[in-house]
């Protein structure tokens, strides 16, 4: 039922902006000004994806089968697809009274009360689904029902849904945050685009037995993994479990106290923690840990010091064209960006070393929903770019949905392994972290 879970995975992402937008409406009631170039993002990312895609993949697929398959389905799905219809119309209203608040002919206030009874309605709509369709279609829906639905919403060269219309969806989001207000998003003025390429699947990290202690504590007891070229591998664990400590031992930060870690064909267990970083091992931190007095782009040009000086400039651009507004903010102190805005740049900074692996610990820690979703878009954009990446977090659900393969780590412990699929689907992980 691969359908399924790519419908629920979106209904968090439209949930997450749902939940931003009654955040900013309550900002616009108080300042009373609407932000048009935001606002019109939103209603753009809802008009190509959702209406655009999102609700004519369930009507094509999902909705047409379960018809034919339940006679209870009829009046629920009736009413659902009539919202489906309805859908563009009230968008398009939504977007008229956009425009009269800023030509001063109509009210914030009035703008503000319309957004918040769309978003109602909306959230109602993905709890009927989730409640009331999906566990139906689950007990009526035969293999050969979900096979043939499964098949249409993998189909990649598909032009709706397939993984170019991805690509531009993360790109419609990736605006959405980046004009968003600092308190909920990344509060730049403009939204860059990012690029993808190819990669291979040769090993390009080997952890073997790798122990590592605090003291007397063996926080670490014999962890072994690896990571391939161009692969995603997701840590997960409680907080307490070891994912600091590991990503810390492979970038040398941590001292190991057995094991062995083979980067690239060459042992480095023994190397210092710069001599791994010039080796192309660079890490975005646990709490970002920005410099905050020097610059932003001070910041940056210290994530390049291994590199040669003539290739730092163009790196910036690519870096800034990725996070725009790390550009309109550069020659600021990097402690006066938001925590969005700050983990942009950590993130940033580990990119300016031209990692062959990255390192990324927590991205996802102490952000706002809307910047929760972005950080998990700016990793499948670097992991579509080919960069091999390892991912620590206690999102798990997030971290596995975009993994090649995860790891759960308990106590210092590598308890399970598998594709990210299968672990979002063992019943360990789903009742021990993903709340299921």
């Amino acid at each position: 039922m691969e359908a399924l879970r790519i419908i629920k995975d979106e209904h968090r992402n439209l949930w997450r902006l749902a939940i931003t937008l009654e955040q900013v409406a309550a900002e616009m009631e108080r300042e009373q000004k609407a932000d048009p170039a935001f606002l019109g993002s939103v209603f753009d990312y809802f008009e190509h994806f959702m209406d655009g895609c999102h609700h004519r993949k369930e009507d094509e697929h999902l909705f047409r089968v379960l018809r034919l398959r339940s006679d209870v389905a009829g009046p629920l799905l009736d009413r659902l697809q009539a919202e489906h219809r309805n859908a563009p119309k009230n968008l398009a209203a939504l977007r008229q009274q956009l425009a009269d608040t800023v030509a001063g002919r109509g009210s914030v206030s009035g703008l503000v009360e319309a957004l918040r009874l769309y978003l109602e309605d909306q959230k109602a709509h993905i709890r009927s689904e989730e409640k009331d369709i999906y566990p139906l279609a689950s007990e009526v829906l035969t293999a050969e029902d979900w096979q043939e639905i499964d098949k249409a919403f993998l189909d990649n060269d598909d032009p709706v849904f397939g993984s170019t219309a991805r690509a531009e969806f993360r790109e419609l989001f990736h605006k959405v945050a980046s004009l968003a207000p600092v308190s909920v998003g990344l509060g730049g003025s403009s939204a860059g685009e990012l690029q993808s390429s190819t990669a291979s699947s040769e090993v390009l990290l080997k952890v073997d037995a790798l122990e590592s202690c605090y003291g007397r504590i063996k926080a670490l007891k014999g962890i072994s993994m690896e990571v391939r070229r161009g692969e995603t591998v997701a840590l997960v664990g409680a907080n307490g479990a070891g994912k600091t400590t590991f990503l810390r031992s492979l970038s040398g930060v941590q001292p190991m106290s057995a094991g062995h870690i083979v980067f690239d064909g060459e042992d480095i267990s023994k190397l210092r923690s710069d001599m791994r970083m010039r080796r192309g091992i660079c890490q975005s931190p646990e709490g970002r840990q920005v410099f905050g007095p020097l610059s932003i782009e001070d910041n940056l040009r210290l994530g390049a010091y291994t590199q040669p000086k003539q290739q730092v400039e163009g790196d910036l651009e690519k870096i800034y064209a990725m996070f725009p507004i790390l550009k309109e903010k550069r020659k600021l102190p990097a402690g006066t960006l938001s925590g969005g805005q700050q983990q942009m740049l950590a993130i940033g900074r580990a990119l300016m070393g031209r990692p062959k692996l990255l390192l990324l610990d927590e991205p996802s820690m102490g952000l706002a929903p809307l910047l929760v979703e972005e950080v998990f878009n700016v990793v499948k954009t670097l992991k579509a770019q080919g960069m091999s990446i390892v991912l620590a977090e206690q999102n798990a659900f997030s971290a596995l949905a975009i993994a090649d393969r995860g790891y759960v780590l308990e106590t210092g412990n590598i308890t399970l392994t598998g594709s990210g699929r299968e672990l979002i689907e063992n019943e360990q992980v789903r009742a021990a972290y993903l709340g299921m």
